[in-house]
Formats: structure tokens, C-alpha cells, sequence
């Protein structure tokens, strides 16, 4: 690795740091002391701390732990190094901050509302440098990954990461409390609100469109390695003359080995393109 690479790589992994402790500064500061929990496998982790009084970091990392498992598997080394600095740092920011006194004097429903912008913002921060503190995204990403290997067929990870949240939230509704049901539920609408303006809908289907000279490398790289396929369209520039155009359909999370196949072949020029809806 490069200086440059190995740079780029550190300040990753800092801003990764930076917004698991936002997150973790959001839910332990704003959103419990406000009836309200965190979505995904972070929300499951709150409602075994309140049924059982066990401690809630730990709680969440071993929630956590078997979809981090799952997901080294699936999505590859790098995604599980930062996936799990994310984690850590996200569960001793909770085991810190909930010794903090914080108090912020507004109404519930404010309260929440700014909560979840916290956690959202800090969570976009995460995801745009690849990384991940909640297991549901993994899960989702491996329902996605089997229906498409089985089908063929792209699918974005919406329906699943409804379905996985739409559980904590009927389980906080009975288990716990509907008014905190309620309030978790704007925390979700909120924080995912803020999550979609700055990744760009992280759980569509996104579609890749390179232009290169020396297509082989990459078509196999893609193949081989991501289990993906390519439309191969002969093309010609302006200037560059002859060349290849590759379009290819991945998740969000399977965009940084898309750029890491990328930067061992320069030259290449990539864009990437947010889809809705893929029709056969």
C-alpha cells in the first residue's frame, strides 16, 4: 500500500471512529434519556438491556457479533476491519457517555427529532467510508446476495431492512412501551432521512458504469471475485479512442471492492448511479 492509499485508508477509519461516537453520543445522551431506542440490531440489543438490566455495551457487541461474522465471510477483510473499529468505538462511546450528565431541556418529540439527526449524520459518516455498526444492514446484504445468486436478479436491500425494523419496533411496542414504540419510529424516519441525503439511498441497487482500455483484469476481478456479471459494450472517446464500457449492478457495501478492483487498474474512469427499479 502506497502512502497515499495508506492515508486515505487512516482517515477512513478516523471518520468512522468519529461517527460511531456521534451515534453512540445520540443514543446514550438524547435518545434513551428521552423513552426512545436506536433501529436495527442496536435496538435489540436496548430491549434485552431493559428486559434483563444487562449491560448495554456488551449487549450490543454481542448482538452485533454473529452478523460481523457473517459478514467477514461474505463482504471480505477490509469491510470486517472497519465494520469492527466501528462497533468498538460505537459501544465504549455508549459506555462513556452514559456516565455523562446530559440533560437537554425540550419537548420529547424535539428531542428525538434531533437525536435522530445526530445518529444519522454519524451513521452517514460511517457508511460513506464503508463501514458498518448495525447488523441488520449485513443481514439484509446477505438475503440480497442468496435471492441473486439463486435468480440472477438484483434486488435492493429496502424490503429487508423494513422487515427487520418493522420486528424491533413491534417488539418495543409490546415488550416495552407504545409511546417509546412511537418515538423510535421517528428516530428511524429521521435518521434514515438524513442517512439517504448522504449516501445517496444506501440500500437501492446501484449501478456501475466503467470505461477502460484493458477490460480482462477487471471482468474477472468482478467475476471471480464478487460473483458478478458485466454488460461488455464496445465504445469510443473523443480523445481516448477505442475502449470498452462495463455496467455491472451491486449493493452498497460491494461498492469498495468495486473501487479496490478499480485502483489496481488505472486508467479506468468510473461512475456510479442510484436505481430504483431493475425490470426483466
Amino acid at each position: 500500500m502506497n502512502r497515499k492509499n495508506g492515508f486515505s485508508e487512516f482517515m477512513s477509519i478516523l471518520k468512522i471512529i468519529i461517527g460511531a461516537l456521534a451515534a453512540s453520543f445520540s443514543v446514550a445522551c438524547i435518545l434513551l434519556p428521552n423513552d426512545a431506542i436506536d433501529y436495527g440490531t442496536a435496538g435489540i440489543a436496548i430491549i434485552i438491556n431493559k428486559l434483563t438490566d444487562f449491560n448495554l455495551s456488551l449487549c450490543i457487541f454481542f448482538v452485533f457479533l454473529p452478523f460481523l461474522i457473517a459478514g467477514a465471510v461474505l463482504l471480505g477483510r477490509k469491510f470486517t476491519i472497519k465494520a469492527l473499529i466501528g462497533t468498538l468505538a460505537y459501544t465504549v462511546g455508549m459506555e462513556i457517555f452514559q456516565k455523562i450528565p446530559f440533560e437537554l431541556n425540550t419537548e420529547h418529540f424535539l428531542a428525538v427529532a434531533f437525536g435522530g439527526a445526530i445518529l444519522g449524520a454519524g451513521l452517514s459518516l460511517i457508511l460513506r467510508n464503508g463501514g458498518c455498526i448495525d447488523g441488520s444492514e449485513i443481514l439484509a446484504n446477505i438475503i440480497v446476495k442468496k435471492i441473486g445468486e439463486k435468480t440472477g436478479k438484483s434486488f435492493s436491500m429496502s424490503s429487508a431492512l423494513l422487515s427487520f425494523n418493522a420486528v424491533v419496533y413491534i417488539l418495543v411496542f409490546v415488550l416495552i412501551d407504545r409511546n417509546s414504540a412511537l418515538l423510535s419510529l421517528l428516530v428511524y424516519v429521521v435518521a434514515t432521512a438524513v442517512i439517504d441525503h448522504f449516501t445517496d439511498r444506501f440500500e437501492a441497487i446501484k449501478q456501475v458504469t466503467i470505461i477502460t482500455k484493458s477490460p480482462e483484469q477487471i471482468i474477472n476481478s468482478i467475476r471471480e471475485g464478487m460473483k458478478k456479471t458485466c454488460t461488455i459494450m464496445d465504445s469510443r472517446g473523443a480523445i481516448a479512442g477505442e475502449n470498452t464500457t462495463l455496467i455491472c449492478y451491486v449493493n452498497y457495501f460491494e461498492l469498495t471492492r468495486v473501487k479496490d478492483i478499480l485502483r489496481t487498474n488505472p486508467g479506468s474512469f468510473c461512475t456510479i448511479s442510484t436505481i430504483d427499479e431493475v425490470l426483466r
